[in-house]
């Protein structure tokens, strides 16, 4: 799979109308790169299994609701969340220059989603928290776990002034990837396992 597709594949939300999706709308998450914040390493990982431990149907990401009563809307992936979480690694990977360029790499990535979610109540919220493997490729050994979050939050709704699904979509899009990058750029993680960092400057649009 070419990851750098994610962005494009991931990034339009396909139903931004509350009542034109029949209560269900269906929204594509994306990852954006950081560039100069991100730790750069060597090409020597791999994507492996995500597994959806949330609960939920496989692409149900939450749910719109009043404050009194039952939901309006249901928020939906396109993909299911394992793929759309699994695409987020792949991606964040290779912009850090760390995805295998052959088909195994010297570790593999698995992992649990143990909650990916987007609601509204009186506020739209987006969380994810994921335990995420670093998984020896030879030996099969996992050699580093640890559960990662994010957590985005805005203010709050008006009820009339549009639809709130596209600020979900970027809250829950922006948690996502809070919890990617603490996990790839975790320092104890790459001293435990042995990879390697790359700290070279480099530059970026802006710099002089």
């Amino acid at each position: 799979m070419n990851f750098r597709c994610f962005s494009v594949i991931l990034g339009v939300a396909a139903c931004l109308n509350l009542t034109s999706c029949g209560n269900s709308s269906v929204i594509s998450l994306d990852y954006l790169p950081q560039n100069g914040r991100m730790m750069r390493g060597a090409p020597d990982f791999a994507v492996g299994e995500f597994k959806d431990k949330r609960g939920e149907k496989p692409q149900t990401l939450g749910h719109v609701r009043l404050p009194i009563g039952p939901s309006v809307d249901t928020i939906q992936t396109r993909l299911p969340v394992s793929d759309v979480v699994r695409n987020a690694f792949g991606y964040a990977l290779e912009s850090r220059g760390m995805l295998a360029t052959e088909v195994k790499g010297r570790f593999i990535l698995t992992g649990e989603i143990q909650d990916l979610r987007s609601q509204l109540l009186v506020h739209p919220y987006g969380y994810a928290r994921i335990r995420v493997n670093v998984v020896e490729a030879t030996s099969g050994r996992v050699l580093f776990t640890q559960v990662y979050e994010g957590e985005r939050q805005s203010t709050a709704y008006r009820p009339g002034s549009g639809s709130p699904v596209p600020v979900l979509r970027e809250l829950t899009s922006r948690a996502l990837q809070d919890c990617v990058d603490r996990a790839l750029d975790d320092t104890r993680m790459r001293q435990q396992i042995g990879a390697s960092v790359d700290d070279r400057p480099r530059y970026s649009p802006g710099m002089l």
